[in-house]
């Protein structure tokens, strides 16, 4: 039976052989093989910055684009198929529009609650996509600029796409609103310009603040 994850050495114009050309053999690139046949490659973490970086702005046709940015909980995983031991795996999804081709480039983590260098100073999408994965898994991005729950109310607690997680309403406590909770999440909607580095007032007006979207162009109650 073939190991899915094999070295790549093909002397092609590939982005996969571009990437071993530059950065070397196994353990810091290992290509693995795909059911979907999106070339992908494991890389190391304490090189995932400067490897992909050179994706960006390095290399020859770069990949300009990051598609996706998203992670798995492998905690519970049986079979692993050769693929690195992990708990939890950062997966990028990069695209190169001048090439026409992506890449899937992953990442192993291990640890409760593992922690990995942000991309947003090299992709500024990444700041969402990093502030999601931090929502439903736990993962801290060091140095991101405001790592913060981005679809669950600030007072959620735990991770919803981690494996410990309840799945089902029925598996959780029954829902009580008190007051104090009630409190604590009109607090947590509370819009702070503050927290967006805008101020409430200039010298001579005071500045009013609109909500818009993400869903609806509007503003209601207002």
């Amino acid at each position: 039976m073939t190991n899915p994850l094999i070295l790549h050495m093909n002397n092609d114009n590939s982005i996969i052989s571009v990437l071993i050309a530059r950065f070397g053999d196994a353990p810091t690139l290992v290509e693995q093989v795909t059911m979907d046949g999106t070339p992908t490659l494991w890389i190391e973490k304490a090189r995932a910055v400067e490897i992909l970086q050179y994706l960006k702005t390095g290399m020859e046709k770069p990949c300009n684009m990051l598609y996706d940015l998203t992670a798995i909980d492998e905690r519970k995983r049986n079979k692993r198929n050769g693929q690195p031991g992990s708990d939890f795996t950062i997966v990028y999804h990069l695209t190169s529009i001048e090439r026409n081709s992506d890449i899937r480039l992953k990442i192993a983590l291990t640890g409760e609650y593992p922690s990995v260098a942000t991309v947003t100073d090299i992709w500024a999408c990444a700041n969402w996509y990093e502030r999601e994965v931090f929502d439903m898994f736990g993962i801290v991005f060091t140095g991101h600029p405001n790592l913060r729950r981005i679809l669950l109310p600030l007072s959620w607690k735990g991770h919803p796409l981690r494996k410990e997680h309840y799945s089902r309403a029925t598996e959780a406590e029954p829902f009580v609103l008190e007051e104090q909770m009630r409190e604590i999440n009109d607090a947590d909607l509370e819009f702070r310009p503050e927290d967006w580095g805008l101020r409430r007032q200039s010298e001579n007006s005071d500045f009013m603040f609109l909500n818009l979207g993400p869903q609806h162009p509007g503003t209601h109650g207002l």
